[in-house]
């Protein structure tokens, strides 16, 4: 039976969800805890909260630890995490850095200050994460490193893609913002490329207040350069360095240090890092059971290895609703359904930024997925009766849109 169009929220019906989907609430006990425990141990110091403290040091070590081994700075943003993450590289300037097609401006912004010439790789047909077949076509004898987003939480092929650039010479920047704690053949994205960076801002997987980034490396040397580029140029490591004698700075280089109360409140998130990528792993599993079997216009694409969800890509078969997307996703969000119907991160669509390519910018592959797809919201607190209410909303608002097409 068709869904008469009176019926639809969006043109005066009932909703098909009438209960909000709980909120997030990532600041909890242990994070007021957190907070409180860096105000008692600076009281009872006699001093005031200072950078490069005991919670930062521990949420590094704590980090370099859930990675396997390595080394880890914290700085005060996730944009600051791949600026200072690509400026310890070194690489020489006007080289070109291949960059994935979804992604935030930070990323590119750090490429084009430090004066290398970005060139966008597109990214597989439904999937807005690039891959060594697109890759590969932008390498040219230019190119220096490679700047790869795992988008939405789910891994890329990091394994061949890193293989593959090592064989040229080509760095691997892995940005996991959205990935932190995914995994690709039981391996951590993050540490298949020569050094990763992430983000701790407050929407973020792993959390802290406002914004926060990690820069995690396994080799020392660039972990050197790592906290060099991170605070003015200083030797941190060095035994003979004087905190406040400049003129043993190696080179001009600005302050992102961060505190340690993001820091200590970023560690308890990290602590909870694994409940957090369970909960939603499973609501996305559970979704895509029910939408791939019973919905005629959304599905959910497979994924490899195992991701750290961000939001959930939900492809449309526009051509069952007659091209008409957009008013589709408004009648989901009517619906009540908690999405984001145009996904806005992508390179091509910045025109601000394309003067600074010597390369097209436009990827179909990226601008087809976003324009065919909506972006599902999702936190730990979601469960199978969100599950059931998102797929009844969206089958509802497929029954009448499959009409006009019939």
């Amino acid at each position: 039976m068709s869904t008469a169009k009176s019926s639809l929220a969006l043109y005066g019906g009932q909703p098909a969800i009438l209960n909000s989907f709980p909120a997030r609430k990532a600041f909890g006990e242990s994070e007021e805890r957190a907070v409180l425990d860096v105000l008692d141990f600076y009281r009872d110091k006699g001093e005031d909260p200072c950078y490069r403290g005991p919670f930062e040091q521990q949420l590094c070590s704590s980090f370099s630890d859930y990675m396997g081994g390595g080394y880890t700075v914290a700085v005060a943003t996730g944009t600051a995490s791949v600026y200072v993450a690509l400026a310890a590289l070194e690489l020489p300037k006007g080289s070109e850095v291949i960059i994935s097609p979804v992604t935030d401006a930070g990323p590119l912004s750090a490429i084009i200050m430090q004066q290398m010439v970005p060139v966008v790789a597109d990214s597989e047909p439904n999937s807005f994460n690039t891959s060594w077949q697109q890759i590969e076509k932008k390498i040219t004898d230019n190119t220096s490193c490679i700047m790869l987003v795992h988008c939405a939480g789910l891994p890329t092929d990091v394994d061949v893609i890193s293989r593959e650039a090592k064989k040229r010479g080509i760095m691997v920047l892995e940005d996991c913002a959205q990935a932190p704690g995914a995994s690709l053949n039981g391996k951590l994205v993050g540490s298949y490329g020569d050094i990763m960076a992430t983000s701790t801002m407050y929407r973020k997987n792993i959390a802290a207040p406002g914004s926060g980034g990690l820069i995690f490396c396994k080799d020392e040397a660039l972990y050197h350069k790592v906290l060099a580029h991170s605070d003015r140029g200083k030797p941190l490591w060095s035994q003979d360095y004087i905190e406040r004698d400049p003129s043993q700075h190696l080179f001009p280089a600005l302050n992102w240090n961060t505190n340690d109360f993001s820091c200590a409140v970023a560690l308890s998130s990290l602590k909870r890092l694994p409940h957090t990528i369970a909960k939603r792993n499973a609501f996305m599993e559970a979704i895509q059971v029910r939408l791939n079997a019973e919905s005629h216009v959304c599905s959910i694409a497979p994924w490899q290895g195992t991701p750290s969800v961000f939001y959930i890509q939900v492809l449309v078969d526009v051509e069952k609703i007659g091209q008409r997307k957009h008013e589709y996703c408004q009648a989901l969000i009517a619906e009540g359904v908690p999405m984001n119907p145009h996904y806005k991160f992508l390179i091509s669509d910045w025109e601000w930024s394309h003067e600074y390519f010597n390369t097209p910018t436009e990827t179909p592959n990226a601008t087809n997925a976003r324009d065919c797809s909506f972006n599902l919201y999702v936190n730990e607190n979601y469960d199978e009766s969100h599950v059931s209410a998102i797929v009844a909303a969206i089958l509802k608002v497929d029954q009448y849109f499959t009409t006009l097409t019939s």
